[in-house]
């Protein structure tokens, strides 16, 4: 069922934005960053192939874990963020977050101290001689694509949702001279950048927003 932001629905949240009607099962704030990964998944084959298998999962967790901790600390600028947002196919949004500067759906990409390049579709990393392409530049606006569906139904009326990357661990970070196509890319230092933005959601509207997106069941339509 359609949970919308309409003045006549007994369902919306209280004033004060606490969702109080949502059961325990479907309110989606208490998630924590990276919870999705959690447990880390168990290897076969000996220790070095586990090992091997649990590092790119260990630092993506740790990428979440400090772009959620630098969203939530947004909060006092008036950002209301949630993490591990669960989407169909088994996806999950990293981290959604509502404020004065509009809806942004953010994902955090780790470098592992490697220097990056994006353009319009992919995070490169340069590790040596070797080169890596990693398709988060797309997946972030795939996601802020699916969330911005969501909401839309969700609120009834349309919700522009923007994409972040957040490059974690990056000493430097070049963006490609034909840009990243709509996806705002920072570093993890940079992100106080987006809870500055304002002049685009009045409190009231980034509040409820927030208190619709937090039903796991308006989720079920991205």
């Amino acid at each position: 069922m359609d949970q919308r932001c309409d003045d006549n629905d007994d369902r919306r949240p209280d004033a004060g934005g606490s969702a109080l009607w949502l059961h325990p099962d479907d309110d989606l704030a208490p998630n924590r960053p990276g919870e999705a990964l959690l447990p880390l998944p168990v290897g076969t084959g000996g220790p070095s192939r586990l090992l091997r298998r649990l590092r790119p999962q260990h630092d993506r967790l740790a990428a979440e874990r400090a772009t959620g901790a630098a969203l939530d600390a947004l909060a006092p600028l008036g950002w209301y963020t949630l993490h591990s947002v669960p989407l169909p196919g088994h996806a999950v949004l990293a981290h959604l977050t509502a404020g004065p500067g509009g809806v942004f759906a953010v994902r955090a990409a780790h470098t592992g101290g490697a220097p990056a390049q994006v353009d319009d579709d992919a995070l490169r990393l340069a590790r040596g001689r070797r080169v890596s392409s990693e398709p988060e530049v797309r997946l972030a606006r795939r996601g802020a694509g699916r969330a911005a569906h969501a909401l839309t139904v969700g609120c009834g009326f349309p919700v522009a949702v923007r994409p972040v990357l957040v490059v974690v661990g990056a000493p430097r970070v070049r963006r490609s001279a034909g840009g990243t196509a709509g996806v705002w890319v920072l570093r993890e230092p940079e992100l106080p950048a987006l809870g500055a933005r304002g002049g685009v959601l009045r409190p009231d509207l980034a509040e409820a927003i927030h208190a619709v997106a937090r039903d796991r069941r308006v989720w079920s339509v991205a």
